[in-house]
């Protein structure tokens, strides 16, 4: 009877041995104690990312091309008083705008229309819309704009915004209207752009009209 009792005694210490073993060895593991190479790969390894998040991150890094109803909606028409192609103070921070838009888009080209309203001869509007476009890309080479990159046209009365017959009608209708003709895809970016200098003055030969800046 007591070789029994001996044996179960032994028995029990070498099991609570054991768990008490057991224990200490992941406590020593939660505390930063020391851990098997195989262990410590295991618990550091991150799983690789899916497909599907690869191509979320990329369409957030990403940027959206230009397209032509950004160029369209970027560029903005001027208008003139009635038989005049002098830029006025108003739409010549306009044209500054514009200036700055296609600095920051190289390699865009640019159809600049004059238009007039409907009073008066084809042939007197056709003449008078051509100088209406010609003083809005004078302004916009002497800023810094390559000429190569601004083209012209008259369409005289012939286009008008505003179907109207009145003086509201025939406002809207005086106007220089800029078309991307050509354009390159860019990334939203900022470029330096040369500052205006207030003060200067533009000079154009085609009715020696003065614009102070």
């Amino acid at each position: 009877m007591k070789a029994l009792k001996v044996v179960g005694l032994v028995f029990l210490a070498a099991t609570l041995t054991g768990a008490v073993g057991g224990c200490g060895q992941s406590h020593q593991a939660v505390k930063g104690g020391s851990v098997s190479p195989a262990q410590s790969a295991a618990m550091t390894q991150k799983p690789a990312p899916s497909a599907t998040a690869r191509q979320g991150a990329e369409k957030e890094i990403s940027t959206s091309p230009l397209g032509e109803a950004s160029a369209m909606t970027a560029l903005k028409d001027i208008h003139y008083d009635f038989d005049k192609y002098d830029i006025r103070p108003q739409d010549a921070e306009i044209l500054k705008q514009n200036y700055t838009w296609l600095m920051r888009n190289p390699g865009t080209r640019v159809r600049i229309e004059g238009n007039c309203d409907e009073r008066g001869t084809v042939e007197y509007n056709l003449v008078l819309g051509q100088k209406r476009a010609d003083a809005a890309k004078s302004f916009l080479v002497t800023l810094g704009i390559e000429k190569g990159s601004l083209e012209t046209v008259s369409y005289g009365k012939e286009k008008p915004i505003d179907p109207g017959h009145d003086e509201q009608a025939w406002e809207k209708n005086r106007r220089s209207h800029f078309v991307p003709i050509q354009w390159r895809a860019t990334a939203d970016r900022r470029v330096k752009v040369r500052p205006l200098t207030r003060g200067c003055t533009l000079l154009y030969p085609a009715q020696n009209d003065k614009i102070q800046l």
